[in-house]
């Protein structure tokens, strides 16, 4: 992975990971800014990580459920035309003001991750699809999981009053 790329992925984990903890944050009570700032910084660390693994997952699955072609071409990685529409989805997902376009578009990066995925596993179109789209929804929902414990656990106890 080039540094660009690395950088790329960090500004969509950064952006994710604003846009989605934000709101969580802002719900908890008596949560002070340095400590929002510290979980939105970890919470850009691990989107960006998750974006990272998306194709390593997909490229991983497609090995152990399909028959690939021996081709031995080496493994799915980001490149540059591959992760500007994942910072592109990152974004709209900024405010939160486009859940389906913001949906839509990360439609649109798995496409383009199954259209990078084909030649690499040596498997058609629809089966590398099918393995980006088991692939994003299984992180998606370890991510998601992670956010709303993370959120659990950083709420602040209010103390309970002296009788």
């Amino acid at each position: 992975m080039t540094l660009f790329v690395a950088v790329l992925l960090l500004l969509a984990g950064l952006s994710e990971a604003i846009g989605r903890l934000l709101p969580l944050v802002a719900r908890l009570s008596g949560v002070s800014h340095t400590r929002a700032i510290w979980l939105v910084v970890a919470g850009a660390f691990v989107d960006a990580a998750v974006f990272a693994l998306w194709p390593l997952c997909a490229w991983t699955l497609a090995e152990l459920v399909l028959p690939t072609s021996t081709t031995d071409q080496g493994v799915l990685r980001w490149t540059p035309a591959l992760v500007a529409p994942l910072l592109l989805a990152a974004i709209l997902a900024f405010p939160l003001l486009g859940p389906l376009l913001h949906l839509l578009l990360m439609v649109g990066v798995g496409a383009g991750l199954a259209t990078a995925l084909v030649p690499v596993a040596g498997i058609g179109w629809w089966e590398a699809a099918g393995c980006v789209a088991v692939a994003g929804a299984g992180l998606g929902i370890t991510v998601e999981g992670v956010r709303r414990i993370v959120a659990k656990l950083n709420r602040t106890r209010l103390p309970e009053p002296l009788r």
